[in-house]
């Protein structure tokens, strides 16, 4: 027998099939190709659970569903799509020079080999359904091999060479150009792809000689691939068509939306920002998927003193809840968990927000528009006479939102907004270097609170990491902390694209307007003493709580440290 039907061999001489039905399933296998293990399978001389279960046991090999998995773009570049169909295997996994790959037939010592010659890595075999590896091989390889067949279908339309600058562009040309058939692929492949991958953002970068597209996943920018450069305006002026924007002005920063139906009635929003640079136009995709908005706030990361404190300053019936924290840390999905708490037939609730990202049932929501006077100071002033409960205004950039936001809370009014500070402590500094008086501060709000967001250890390659008590007790732990405390880190594996993490979570600074602090406010203490006070009354720091979600096992050393600073800085 040839080395091909090894794996045919064993079954028969374990009485797992019977001889006939090998010859019948290698005769498929010679007219068809495909998997030895996918033949009999198809046939149903073997039940491919049952099948994969004595694979298990005989190799002593893990199982994977590699279909299931999310395999990073750069393992997958590692095996051509030609040898992967023709061996029927997968790689799903890089962990330093070890190639881990999915394969129906871990018999097949061709195959094995064939890939450690390819590729220089030492390689570890997964046992995996034939069915899944097809799957598998459908949607990566063929995704990958789309992309390559559109740019090559594209060919000489995409010498439609439209010049960047000052220089004319035949509008013409530009239009037809973004009707081609391979565009609209590319970029509907694009669009999937990211959802796909659970990116938070699209960018398409011109620069002088190569154009190139990255995703954010888990906050962290991924390139994923460079198309020719002179593909750049048909691309972005494609994306310009979908959100009904002016593919003629480049000049000029332009915005707009896309809005896409997916399977099971789910859409499928994005944001659409179009900038004008040297080189032509970038173009930011923000992905607004509606079904992944967590409202659930006890699965945002709080603590349960936190959470307590938080949810008791929200129930009260005025007051201002203020969330800090720079741009992507979160403060929205929190003040939208907060408002679907508290969106109950008996509330009127309005929002200012720009932009609305997201569409909520039972509130009343309102997009600013500073051209023509629709300010965040001009609807809290509409807001009040409306009647309201609760208000929620997505920023305090200036003194007059601030004032009238302070007025609303002392009026009977639950008043919630974000500012962008460093911590919880400092909000009070940036109000008041508007202009609003200590006394209005130290009486109007109920809490402030600071967030940042973390990444997440990959459930499925998380192992420990030893750290000595000395270097945690540098970056701020307490001693007990320290010397019980277990580090942990992600190797990087199929199912988290390589990179070690698998989803965010949020670190929350939940600091109450309690007595003490009302009265160093309207004393006229520094940042640094409200801190000390705030901390005294009970308050956990963000690298506090990031220390706490370290001994939890959630996330890493590195990642604690990448976004909070430490407690004798934050203020």
């Amino acid at each position: 027998m040839t080395t091909m039907s090894r794996l045919g061999e064993l079954l028969v001489r374990r009485g797992q099939i019977e001889a006939a039905h090998l010859e019948r399933a290698m005769s498929e296998q010679r007219n068809h190709g495909g998997a030895l293990a996918s033949h009999l399978v198809k046939l149903g001389f073997i039940d491919e659970d049952a099948l994969l279960s004595y694979l298990q046991k005989e190799y002593r090999l893990p199982v994977v569903d590699p279909s299931n998995l999310d395999i990073p773009p750069e393992v997958l570049g590692l095996v051509p799509a030609a040898m992967a169909q023709k061996h029927h295997l997968i790689p799903v996994n890089l962990v330093r020079s070890t190639l881990t790959i999915a394969m129906a037939d871990p018999s097949n010592l061709v195959a094995i080999n064939e890939v450690k010659f390819l590729t220089g890595y030492d390689v570890k075999i997964a046992v995996a359904g034939a069915s899944a590896i097809q799957r598998a091989l459908d949607r990566y390889y063929d995704a990958a091999a789309n992309y390559d067949q559109m740019l090559n279908e594209l060919g000489e339309s995409g010498d439609v060479q439209l010049v960047h600058g000052e220089e004319e562009v035949n509008l013409q040309d530009l239009e037809r150009a973004t009707e081609e058939a391979p565009v609209v692929r590319l970029v509907n492949a694009l669009l999937t792809d990211a959802i796909k991958k659970r990116a938070s953002d699209i960018h398409i970068e011109p620069y002088e000689k190569m154009l190139r597209v990255r995703f954010r996943m888990d906050g962290v920018l991924y390139e994923i691939m460079q198309p020719p450069v002179k593909l750049k305006n048909a691309i972005t002026s494609r994306v310009k068509v979908m959100a009904s924007l002016d593919i003629a002005e480049r000049r000029m920063p332009q915005d707009g939306r896309i809005k896409m139906k997916l399977g099971n009635n789910r859409e499928m929003d994005f944001r659409v920002s179009v900038l004008p640079t040297i080189f032509g136009e970038k173009v930011v995709l923000r992905l607004l998927d509606k079904s992944n908005l967590q409202l659930d706030m006890t699965k945002l990361g709080f603590e349960e003193k936190a959470l307590a404190d938080f949810k008791d300053a929200i129930y009260r019936p005025h007051g201002m809840v203020l969330v800090t924290g720079p741009t992507g840390s979160g403060k929205t999905t929190t003040l939208y968990s907060a408002l679907a708490e508290l969106n109950k037939t008996a509330s009127n609730i309005s929002t200012a927000e720009d932009p609305v990202e997201f569409n909520l049932v039972g509130i009343n929501q309102v997009q600013m528009h500073e051209e023509i006077g629709l300010t965040f100071a001009a609807s809290l002033r509409a807001f009040l006479r409306q009647d309201p409960d609760i208000i929620m205004v997505g920023e305090i950039r200036d003194f007059e939102t601030a004032e009238i936001g302070v007025k609303a809370a002392l009026t009977g009014h639950l008043v919630l907004s974000t500012l962008h500070t460093n911590d919880a402590p400092s909000t009070i500094n940036r109000l008041l270097n508007m202009g609003v008086e200590p006394f209005l501060v130290a009486s109007s709000i109920n809490l402030i609170m600071a967030q940042r967001l973390v990444r997440v250890i990959c459930g499925s390659c998380r192992e420990e990491a030893p750290m000595t008590p000395e270097a945690l007790l540098e970056i701020g732990a307490p001693v007990e902390m320290a010397e019980h405390m277990t580090c942990h880190r992600g190797v990087g594996c199929g199912n988290c694209n390589g990179t070690g993490y698998k989803g965010r979570l949020a670190l929350y600074e939940v600091m109450p307007m309690s007595d003490p602090i009302r009265d160093a406010v309207i004393a006229g203490a520094s940042t640094a003493e409200v801190k000390r006070t705030a901390i005294a009354t009970g308050m956990s720091t963000l690298r506090r709580s990031g220390l706490n979600k370290i001994a939890e096992g959630v996330t890493t050393v590195e990642e604690v440290l990448r976004i909070t600073m430490p407690d004798s800085q934050a203020g």
